[in-house]
């Protein structure tokens, strides 16, 4: 079996939780936020077979897109100026896949 991790954009997630179901996967859907640019996220953990793993992977690929966005390096400190915006590339999606080696349900 396979845990698959993915970290996507909250704007991105219901079109991709949406796409699993409809195709016959299941997530657990965790609402977080990003260390780095303080935006919130949805991290998605869906179990599946091995050999369904490539199969997700190709789903998540198609439902979410990197892009660029003006973003402010760090907040502004009271009393100062806002710091100028610079460009950042935005990934649609960071995933994990991890082996798992046993199941249980209590």
């Amino acid at each position: 079996m396979k845990m698959i991790v993915s970290i996507v954009s909250s704007s991105e997630a219901r079109g991709l939780t949406d796409e699993l179901m409809r195709q016959g996967y299941r997530a657990t859907e965790i609402s977080t936020t990003g260390g780095f640019l303080r935006r919130r996220n949805v991290t998605l953990l869906i179990g599946v077979e091995d050999d369904q793993s490539d199969d997700v992977l190709k789903i998540i690929r198609d439902n979410c897109h990197a892009r660029t966005e003006h973003v402010y390096p760090s907040p502004p400190v009271i009393g100062t100026l806002l710091p100028p915006a610079v460009d950042a590339q935005i990934s649609g999606a960071v995933v994990f896949v991890l082996d798992v080696d046993r199941v249980v349900s209590y």
